[in-house]
């Protein structure tokens, strides 16, 4: 839904119409304790269009994971705690996103070790939450430029390890790991067995199969490996100032989010077919 908007609500009752009619299978919400604002609306709306969900989801930073203050790695906890209720409350079953540190602190030098173990002490306790709402988790590794502790699929895996959790997996973004990964697909080969969840963004974070993203072989890597999770577009039109900010976007990569969301499932389901995964 970021292809629109952060803030999901009645004026996009006609919106979930179209992604429905379009060939989508489901929606992908930003969830925090206080967005959307109606859950049962929404989620009665999307059972109506026969929309699925799942969630995406960012700590803020007075609810760091990994904050030197014990207190604020408390609220990221029950941030997160509150999150998961909130998208089994939706239907959901996936909440992806960056899971373990606030977007866009950094702190001039390299994770430590103690910024790890808070990760996974953290992390551990929201998945034994989770796993009761059945509801699974998926870190997201992210560029240097927007977190400092998790940017590769390595050592998203060694976390996701660490963890230990069956309701713990990979959240793949094709948009970081064209940044962060020296060959991207190789990388994928490598933890495919660990990924829960995928975002489909191109290189320039706009519409999928406009850049230089190896598109057929990631799709090849999800087709060898039988991954039966979500391929979900996390691309930005004509994003909104918070996000714009958030994710240093400074000019429009679309005329539209229509016109991005329905060439970049062309483009996806179009090369899928081609290949003969659908």
């Amino acid at each position: 839904m970021m292809v629109w908007t952060t803030r999901v609500g009645k004026a996009q009752e006609a919106l979930f119409g179209r992604i429905r009619e379009w060939g989508f299978d489901g929606v992908e919400p930003f969830l925090s304790p206080g967005e959307p604002a109606d859950i049962p609306w929404l989620r009665a709306v999307l059972d109506h269009h026969g929309l699925e969900r799942t969630t995406c989801v960012v700590l803020p930073r007075d609810a760091n994971l990994v904050s030197t203050e014990a207190t604020t790695r408390e609220r990221g906890v029950e941030f997160l705690k509150t999150c998961v209720d909130r998208t089994a409350d939706l239907g959901g079953r996936v909440m992806c996103g960056p899971l373990y540190a606030a977007l866009g602190v950094m702190t001039g030098r390299r994770r430590t070790e103690d910024e790890w173990k808070w990760a996974v002490e953290g992390l551990q306790r929201a998945a034994e939450h989770a796993r009761k709402q059945n509801v699974t988790l998926c870190p997201e590794p992210l560029n240097r430029f927007e977190t400092y502790f998790l940017n590769t699929l390595e050592d998203a895996a060694r976390l996701v390890g660490a963890i230990d959790a069956p309701n713990v997996k990979i959240h793949f973004d094709t948009f970081h790991s064209n940044i962060e990964e020296q060959q991207p697909v190789r990388s994928l080969c490598a933890v495919i067995r660990d990924v829960g969840h995928v975002h489909l963004s191109e290189n320039d974070r706009g519409i999928p199969g406009t850049g230089h993203c190896d598109w057929r072989g990631i799709l090849e890597v999800l087709k060898e490996n039988h991954y039966s999770g979500w391929l979900t577009i996390e691309s930005f039109a004509q994003p909104e100032p918070d996000l714009a900010a958030a994710a240093a976007i400074w000019r429009d990569l679309a005329p539209t989010g229509d016109h991005l969301a329905r060439r970049g499932l062309g483009f996806i389901k179009g090369l899928a077919r081609e290949m003969g995964i659908c």
